[in-house]
């Protein structure tokens, strides 16, 4: 969910002097759920009340000086923090990290600031919105395949867990939920865009998921980002016992499994530069793996990867996404 959503659910209870929750959901194109545990929250934090009883209640807002102060790092939170409670509830920005905060038993304000300077540390690795992970991948692979390779975020930081991205993205797969897939989408469209315009891409592939769901995510960011350029065709070979790349504990065995399960058609065009995306990058072995088959088949001259989130140091398997 957008981060100026309880603002404008707020603007509109205003403006209209009271609203339902379906009337609020028409109006911003979002399910009663997901309204329903905003006003919830926004009615904890003093900032709306109800009158009614079902199937009748409205809400309306109280005096703007009957409001909650919020935290200075509100607007932080807002913009990079997301959270997903484990009984599924969606709590964007402050009033997630609160929720945590409290859950936990810590000081909000010094926790806010241990967050931010956290975050901070990590944003340092950062180069125009792009973290290098090709270092990464030397360090653990004695041939390297790939010319260049980025992650648009970090999976989880220390403490803390997640990122943002990293939980949006675990439970859009996990849970299947077109919704969060939609949010991570949003969250990376744009800088997938500028990449393939500034590198001067002429095909891009789409590392293919190595667990089977019904919803796919690279299939729903691929029907997302319409692109025009060319496609490298890469397929996942049907086996009996299909073995996920996240159950795989050994570098070996991650390196084996992708070079035996994943399929590179190659057309009859030679490409000066190509793009591969996965979401989300542990030891780096598929990318890698598919990055020296399109290699030896003499398929591309230059080979960018970009991961949406990756891990942070040497083998860290991301054994969730």
């Amino acid at each position: 969910m957008k981060n100026d959503t309880k603002n404008n659910i707020l603007a509109y209870i205003r403006e209209n002097n009271e609203g339902t929750a379906n009337e609020i959901a028409k109006k911003f194109n979002l399910s009663p759920q997901i309204i329903f545990r905003h006003l919830k929250k926004m009615q904890e934090d003093g900032l709306i009340y109800k009158i009614g009883l079902p199937p009748k209640v409205v809400y309306r807002a109280k005096q703007k000086d009957q409001e909650k102060p919020r935290s200075k790092y509100a607007e932080f939170m807002d913009k990079n923090y997301y959270y997903i409670s484990s009984t599924g509830d969606i709590m964007p920005g402050e009033e997630g990290f609160v929720f945590w905060c409290q859950k936990n038993n810590l000081n909000i304000e010094k926790t806010a600031q241990e967050y931010f300077e956290t975050l901070m540390k990590y944003e340092n690795f950062k180069k125009d919105g792009l973290i290098d992970g090709l270092l990464k991948l030397k360090s653990s692979f004695s041939e390297v395949f790939l010319d260049e390779l980025y992650y648009l975020d970090f999976y989880s930081i220390e403490r803390f867990g997640k990122t943002k991205l990293g939980n949006i993205l675990l439970y859009a797969k996990q849970g299947q939920n077109k919704f969060l897939m939609k949010e991570a989408i949003n969250m990376v469209k744009a800088k997938i865009l500028e990449i393939i315009s500034k590198e001067k891409i002429e095909a891009v592939g789409f590392i293919p998921p190595t667990v089977p769901r019904a919803i796919q995510f690279q299939k729903e960011l691929e029907k997302e980002l319409q692109l025009s350029l060319s496609k490298i065709i890469l397929n996942k070979k049907i086996i009996d016992t299909p073995i996920p790349q996240k159950s795989l504990n050994k570098l070996s065995d991650r390196v084996e499994n992708a070079r035996a399960t994943i399929v590179y058609k190659k057309d009859d065009k030679f490409y000066n530069k190509i793009l591969l995306i996965d979401d989300a990058l542990g030891s780096g072995a598929t990318l890698n793996e598919v990055a020296k088959k399109i290699k030896v088949e003499k398929g591309a001259k230059k080979i960018i990867g970009l991961a949406l989130v990756g891990s942070f140091k040497g083998f860290d398997v991301v054994n969730e996404v």
